[in-house]
């Protein structure tokens, strides 16, 4: 299917089906308590976005001082950053989009899902001293000086 069709689909649809939610909800439970619930949601969003997005990071550390590249923990980062950004959007399903974005167990099944398909790729501008680096003089030479007052 064309792409352009998809995203087309998906930015005239989402909308509509957000007010018809809106519309549903509000006409469940009243204007002020959907509104609540939308201001509410944004709120927890950026509540459990910080929360998740420090302890990924902190398992993303953890894996660099194991010295493994911290490939899933990244993609944990994506989904916590597009998990938050969902729940600030105003609407119901994205709400609920977010929400398994940011819970812990959901969002490992679809990173664990999306795994497969992504390739990591790593580059690295480190020089080496000596031969193999291409510089010339790599002899490190360690030692203790001391300044004499010029004469």
């Amino acid at each position: 299917m064309n792409p352009r069709l998809i995203l087309a689909a998906l930015f005239l649809g989402l909308p509509l089906l957000e007010i018809y939610l809106f519309i549903i909800v509000g006409g469940a439970i009243g204007a002020w308590p959907t509104v609540a619930l939308v201001v509410l949601a944004a709120i927890a969003g950026v509540v459990l976005m910080r929360a998740q997005g420090l302890a990924t990071l902190r398992r993303a550390q953890a894996s660099l001082d194991r010295r493994e590249l911290p490939k899933f923990e990244l993609l944990e980062g994506v989904a916590v950053l597009a998990g938050g950004a969902l729940l600030i959007v105003p609407g119901f399903l994205t709400d609920a989009l977010g929400l398994l974005c940011l819970w812990p167990l959901s969002r490992r099944a679809l990173v664990r899902n999306v795994m497969p398909r992504i390739q990591i790729v790593t580059r690295s501008n480190i020089r080496r001293s000596g031969p193999a680096g291409g510089e010339q003089g790599g002899r490190i030479l360690e030692g203790e000086y001391t300044r004499k007052p010029d004469e």
